[in-house]
C-alpha cells in the first residue's frame, strides 16, 4: 500500500494569521523576491499527488484572476458548492462530507500524499489528528487579528522539528513532523 500523507504548506503572520482581518494576503508579499525564491513549494509539488482545499481557499485562488495555477488535480471541499466553471472541470472536483469519507475517495483515485490548504480545512484535518507534516512559513508582520492557521484541538497534538530555514533573509521556515 502506498503510504498515505497529508501536509499543510502554509505562511502565516508572526501572531499566527494566514489572511489579514479584511481577508488580504498582501502581507505575503512585504519581503522582496526579485529571484522568485519558491521556499520549498516545487519541490512540495513534486512530493503530493493531490490539493485538498476549502471553498474559501478555492475562491481566493480564482480571485487572483490568473487562471489556474495547479497542475495537479484538485478536490475542494465544500457543502454548497454545486459546480466549478467549465474551463476548470477537469483539473478541480468537489468533494463534500467527512474527512474520512472525502479522503477514502481521494486515496481511492490514486492519491495519497495530500497537499492540505485553507485554513478551516487545515483546522478539520488537525481536529481529526490527519496532518502528517507541517511547513510553516512565518512572515515577519503582526497582523494583530484575522483569519487564524490554529483553532482549538480536541487534544495536545506533538510534532518533531525537522529543518528550519530562512529565506530572503528574513523568512522563517520550519518543518514539522507529527510524533507518533
Amino acid at each position: 500500500m502506498e503510504k498515505r500523507e497529508n501536509i499543510v504548506f502554509i505562511a502565516t503572520s508572526i501572531d499566527g494569521y494566514i489572511a489579514d482581518k479584511e481577508g488580504g494576503i498582501s502581507y505575503l508579499e512585504m519581503i522582496p523576491n526579485p529571484d522568485q525564491v519558491d521556499m520549498g513549494y516545487g519541490a512540495l509539488m513534486e512530493r503530493v499527488d493531490a490539493l485538498v482545499m476549502g471553498r474559501n481557499t478555492y475562491e481566493k485562488v480564482l480571485s487572483f484572476g490568473i487562471g489556474w495555477p495547479y497542475t495537479k488535480p484538485v478536490y475542494v471541499l465544500s457543502n454548497s458548492l454545486e459546480s466549478v466553471p467549465e474551463e476548470f472541470q477537469d483539473k478541480i472536483e468537489l468533494v463534500k462530507g467527512t474527512l474520512s469519507v472525502v479522503l477514502n475517495q481521494i486515496h481511492a483515485k490514486g492519491h495519497h500524499s495530500l497537499y492540505i490548504d485553507g485554513g478551516k480545512v487545515i483546522q478539520q484535518f488537525l481536529n481529526e489528528d490527519l496532518i502528517d507534516e507541517i511547513i510553516l512559513t512565518t512572515i515577519p508582520i503582526l497582523l494583530g487579528g484575522g483569519v487564524p492557521l490554529f483553532a482549538h484541538l480536541p487534544k495536545e497534538l506533538a510534532f518533531e522539528l525537522k529543518k528550519s530555514d530562512v529565506f530572503l533573509g528574513e523568512i522563517t521556515q520550519r518543518i514539522y513532523v507529527r510524533k507518533s
